[in-house]
C-alpha cells in the first residue's frame, strides 16, 4: 500500500495564483509587484539613452532577480542575481 504524502511547495507552485512578490537588492531594490504562479526568475530592464541611433533601435539594461525559495509566503521574494549578464 502507497503512502499518500503532501505535494511540496515546489509541486503546488504552479497552481497559486496572484500574488505580492518584493525585490531585494541590485537596481529595483524593493520593488513590490503581483506576480502570477510564482516565476522562477524576473527580469527587470532599463532603458539606455542612445546618442545616435537608425530609427527604431533601442537599448535596454536588463536585470535578473531569481526566486527566494526559503520564502513560501507572500510577499515572495526575489534575490539580485549580480552573475548574469
Amino acid at each position: 500500500m502507497e503512502e499518500s504524502r503532501q505535494p511540496s511547495n515546489e509541486e503546488t507552485a504552479d497552481v497559486t495564483g496572484w500574488e505580492t512578490a518584493v525585490l531585494d537588492g541590485g537596481p529595483a531594490d524593493s520593488l513590490r509587484m503581483k506576480v502570477l504562479d510564482r516565476p522562477r526568475v524576473i527580469q527587470v530592464t532599463y532603458p539606455c539613452r542612445l546618442e545616435t541611433a537608425p530609427d527604431g533601435v533601442r537599448a535596454e539594461a536588463v536585470y535578473v532577480y531569481r526566486r527566494d525559495y526559503a520564502v513560501d509566503s507572500e510577499p515572495l521574494r526575489y534575490g539580485f542575481d549580480i552573475a548574469t549578464p
